[in-house]
């Protein structure tokens, strides 16, 4: 017996297909092939492939706030250390999914408006280089630039960590994340 068609069971369905094949493999009659109904019945639960991607992206977003929101380092310099680490983890745990969310911004660029769920995460790793310019832990002036330096370099070691380089070595790991974060902090005048 099928179940009964809704917007969770085809956000569910996205994802595993997501994290087993990645995110190009979906397509809506694909999915409703595999649930037995016709392509047309699942316009009742999402626009179009676009809708449903973004749905299962705001999920993955989701769990990464909730990740940097369970990191409980009062010090500035330390939970932007843990959030590094947690951001790592967190792409290399589902990498399918991981590369999905970057096709949703967290800023404005020319031509695409930024993804709410993206600008929250942002924000919320954002909030401890700020806070860490407050109290003089770094001396940078603008905590944007230096937020999405931050992010860049820990989002390349992610990258890195995905292509295979030390996956199964989870020492080297975290001595590439510590590396790269000691390095940004350093250059940002810790």
């Amino acid at each position: 017996m099928r179940p009964p068609l809704t917007r969770e069971l085809l956000v569910d369905r996205a994802r595993a297909i997501v994290e087993r094949d990645g995110s190009d493999a979906v397509t809506l009659r694909g999915l409703a092939r595999d649930l037995g109904v016709t392509a047309p019945a699942l316009y009742a639960y999402v626009e179009d492939k676009h809708d449903l991607l973004a749905a299962v992206a705001t999920e993955h977003f989701e769990r990464l706030v909730e990740r940097f929101a369970a990191i409980d380092e009062t010090d500035p310099v330390e939970r932007i250390r843990a959030q590094s680490r947690a951001y790592v983890a967190h792409a290399v745990e589902s990498p399918g999914l991981f590369r999905l969310m970057f096709r949703f911004p967290p800023r404005p660029m020319p031509g695409v408006t930024a993804f709410p769920p993206a600008e929250k995460a942002f924000e919320s790793a954002a909030t401890a280089i700020s806070d860490a310019i407050e109290i003089g832990a770094l001396s940078v002036d603008d905590a944007t630039v230096a937020s999405l330096a931050m992010w860049a370099a820990v989002h390349g070691v992610a990258e890195v960590l995905l292509t295979g380089l030390w996956a199964d070595d989870e020492a080297a790991s975290r001595l590439l994340v510590e590396t790269v974060v000691d390095t940004m902090l350093d250059g940002m005048g810790r």
